[in-house]
C-alpha cells in the first residue's frame, strides 16, 4: 500500500534535514512576530509575486512569456508574439494562484480540490478541454524541459493510469491524516506528498504547475504566511537543474526495496529556507518606520498624503530643514518608496 511506503521512507531522516527545518521555523517565527506591514504594501507585493510566480511556473514547463509580458497581458494589453496556448496557460495559473492567496483559509485539501485546481488551471487551454479535472486515462512520462521549451529527455516513468485513482486517494488520505495528527513535521509531510504526487503524475498535463499551487496552499495552511510575498516558483525556476536532479535521484528509488527521498527533501528545504530568508529581509526593508529617523519619517508621511511635492513644499509642510529633506528623499528613493519627477528647479517627488 502507498500508505506503508510513505511512512517507511520517513523513518530515517538525516540530522542535516532537521537542522534545515529548525532554521526555516526560526525565520517563520520572525516573520510572524514582525509582519506588521501596511496593507497597501502587502497588496503591491502580492500582485508582484502573482506575476513572478505565474511566469516562473509556466516557464519551467516550457512557456515563453516574460514577467513583463504577463503583466501587460493581465492588464488587458495585447501580447501578439506568443502562442494562444502560452497565454491560455498563463491566465489559468495566475487566476488559480490568486484564488489560493486570497482564499486559502476556506479551501479544503482533498481530491476534489486537486481536481478543481486542475480544471481551473486549464480552463482557458483549448487542447486540454477533454481531460480537465480528470485523472489520466493513458500513460504519461515526466520530461525534463530545456531552455527552448523542448523535452531534453525522460526523467522517470510514472504510475500506470489504472492505478492512479487508488494511489491518489491513498496519498491524499495519508497527507491529511499526517497533518491533522502531527505525525511528522509539516514540512516533511508536504515534501513527501509532493514527491509522491509528481511520481504518480495523476493528470495528462499540468502536474508540475498543480504541484506548485498545492505547495503554496499547504504551506499557507501550515502557517508559512509569507508565501504570497516571496515567489516560491521563481526560486525553483532559478534552480531548475537542481530541481530536476533532486527529483530524478529520489524518484528512481520509489517503489524499490529501499526508498530514499533525501535529495528531494534537501532541495525543497533549501528553496524554502531561501524564501524564508527573503521574507524576513523584506520585513527590514518594508517596515520603514524602523529604518527612518524622526525627521525622515515626517517627510515619508507627508509624501504618503500628497500626490506629489517639491522639496520646498515638503520643507514648508513638515518644518524640516532643506538639507535634511535632501537626505530624506535620497534614502526613500534608495528604499524604492518614492520617485523623482523632473530635474533642477522643477524637481518633485511622489510615492511609488
Amino acid at each position: 500500500m502507498v500508505k506503508n511506503r510513505l511512512d517507511k521512507r520517513l523513518q530515517t531522516i538525516p540530522a542535516d534535514i532537521w537542522r534545515k527545518i529548525n532554521k526555516i521555523d526560526e525565520l517563520k517565527g520572525r516573520w510572524v512576530a514582525g509582519a506588521k506591514l501596511d496593507p497597501q504594501v502587502l497588496g503591491r507585493l502580492k500582485k508582484s509575486v502573482l506575476i513572478t510566480s505565474t511566469g516562473a511556473s509556466t516557464r519551467i514547463e516550457g512557456a515563453k512569456l516574460s514577467d513583463e509580458d504577463i503583466e501587460k497581458m493581465m492588464r488587458g494589453l495585447s501580447v501578439q508574439k506568443f502562442s494562444d496556448r502560452d497565454k491560455q496557460e498563463v491566465k489559468g495559473y495566475f487566476e488559480l494562484l490568486e484564488n489560493v492567496f486570497n482564499a486559502w483559509k476556506a479551501i479544503k485539501f482533498n481530491e476534489n480540490t486537486i481536481k478543481h485546481f486542475h480544471r481551473e488551471l486549464l480552463k482557458y487551454v483549448d487542447k486540454d478541454k477533454g481531460h480537465r479535472g480528470e485523472y489520466k486515462k493513458r500513460e504519461n512520462k515526466v520530461h525534463m524541459i530545456d531552455e527552448a521549451g523542448k523535452s531534453a529527455g525522460v526523467l522517470f516513468d510514472t504510475t500506470q493510469a489504472y492505478l492512479t485513482p487508488k494511489e491518489m486517494q491513498e496519498l491524499v488520505d495519508w497527507t491529511k491524516e499526517a497533518l491533522e495528527n502531527e505525525t511528522y513535521h509539516p514540512l516533511i509531510i508536504i515534501a513527501n506528498f509532493l514527491v509522491e504526487f509528481l511520481n504518480i503524475h495523476p493528470f495528462l498535463d499540468g502536474n508540475g504547475r498543480i504541484s506548485r499551487v498545492l505547495t503554496n496552499l499547504l504551506l499557507l495552511k501550515e502557517g508559512y504566511l509569507y508565501m504570497p510575498y516571496v515567489s516560491h516558483e521563481k526560486l525553483v525556476e532559478d534552480n531548475k537543474p537542481d530541481y530536476y536532479v533532486a527529483l530524478r535521484k529520489s524518484q528512481k528509488t520509489i517503489k524499490k526495496k529501499k526508498e530514499n527521498i533525501t535529495p528531494w527533501l534537501n532541495f525543497f528545504l533549501d528553496i524554502l529556507f531561501e524564501q524564508s530568508k527573503q521574507a524576513v529581509e523584506l520585513l527590514s526593508h518594508e517596515n520603514i518606520e524602523k529604518l527612518l529617523s524622526e525627521k525622515q519619517l515626517a517627510v515619508w508621511k507627508y509624501l504618503n498624503e500628497a500626490e506629489e511635492a517639491s522639496p520646498k513644499e515638503i520643507s514648508d509642510k513638515t518644518s524640516v530643514a532643506r538639507p535634511t529633506i535632501n537626505q530624506a528623499v535620497d534614502k526613500l528613493m534608495r528604499l524604492k518608496k518614492i520617485e523623482r519627477i523632473g530635474l533642477g528647479r522643477s524637481t518633485r517627488y511622489r510615492k511609488i
